[in-house]
């Protein structure tokens, strides 16, 4: 079986914006998250990127808009990242969907797909919705979040994805 990070996109491998992120020249990739990937790679994990992107549902931007925002963060990392989930979903805009956080379907199907061992495997996310995915199909939870204290909701906490990563690889 495969371990893995899964990873939220927006506020852990590029900067959060309130009007969404779904423009390459919008796409902000904080120092050292290549590295960190990087880091994950080297030590056997895949890299699943697991995101909502309800701008799709809003009608503010498309499906190969999120495609272009990913092959801009897969250039960046040197391609390293092994696949993209994406729920183009909003209960409030066209459906509710199991693939939208907190829900984990988008992580089920990975680790379907991927032979993925989930005692094995993280998911790093900003929001309380990334721990709740990760947590209901059983895997450690790492939450980015600068400057906060760790809560209950979570396995661990890093300031950044290069912290993350460093507390994972130096663990294993």
């Amino acid at each position: 079986m495969n371990k893995c990070i899964f990873l939220d996109r927006d506020g852990v491998l590029n900067e959060d914006r309130s009007d969404y992120v779904y423009r390459v020249e919008d796409m902000v990739i904080p120092q050292g998250v290549a590295e960190g990937l990087q880091m994950l790679k080297q030590a056997g994990y895949m890299l699943i990127v697991i995101t909502n992107q309800a701008g799709i549902a809003k009608g503010l931007y498309t499906r190969d808009d999120v495609m272009r925002c990913f092959d801009h963060l897969q250039n960046h990392c040197g391609n390293i990242i092994d696949d993209i989930y994406y729920c183009p979903h909003h209960p409030d805009y066209d459906t509710r969907s199991l693939l939208r956080k907190p829900d984990s379907l988008m992580l089920e199907k990975a680790i379907a797909k991927y032979n993925i061992d989930p005692e094995n495997s993280w998911m790093f996310g900003d929001t309380l919705r990334d721990m709740q995915a990760g947590r209901r199909v059983g895997v450690r939870t790492m939450r980015i979040m600068p400057n906060s204290a760790q809560t209950h909701e979570n396995d661990r906490y890093a300031a950044d994805l290069l912290e993350a990563s460093r507390l994972i690889v130096d663990n294993a």
